[in-house]
């Protein structure tokens, strides 16, 4: 069973920049596609970014592209996401996810809270 843990939020400046990490236990990480949400507080939860399982194939919502990067390497069982130019909006819970190749989604993380305040 693959379990998962994010780790790297913090208090950043605007204009600032940050690497969350995302820490998979387990053997079948290389398998699944990964997937970074975000929920700011009193609004529905979002999809961020997306890549494929052999980091072939990545997608951005439009208000990050450009700023920031989804990545993965499978030899240590880790994604992440680089952010960078961080605005106040992009405060949240960020959650990592593994999902099946239909896009459904096989498990969440427990989240890492991101503030981004002057």
């Amino acid at each position: 069973q693959v379990q998962l843990a994010e780790f790297g939020g913090g208090l950043v400046q605007p204009g600032g920049s940050l690497r969350l990490s995302c820490a998979a236990s387990g053997f079948m990480f290389s398998t699944f596609g990964m997937s970074w949400y975000r929920q700011a507080p009193g609004k529905e939860r979002e999809l961020v970014a997306s890549i494929t399982a052999d980091g072939g194939r990545i997608n951005y919502v439009d208000f990050v592209k450009g700023r920031f990067t989804i990545s993965r390497d499978n030899s240590k069982k880790t994604g992440y996401l680089q952010m960078n130019s961080l605005k106040p909006e992009d405060t949240a819970v960020y959650f990592c996810t593994l999902d099946w190749r239909s896009g459904t989604t096989y498990r969440w993380g427990q989240g890492t809270q991101v503030t981004v305040s002057s």
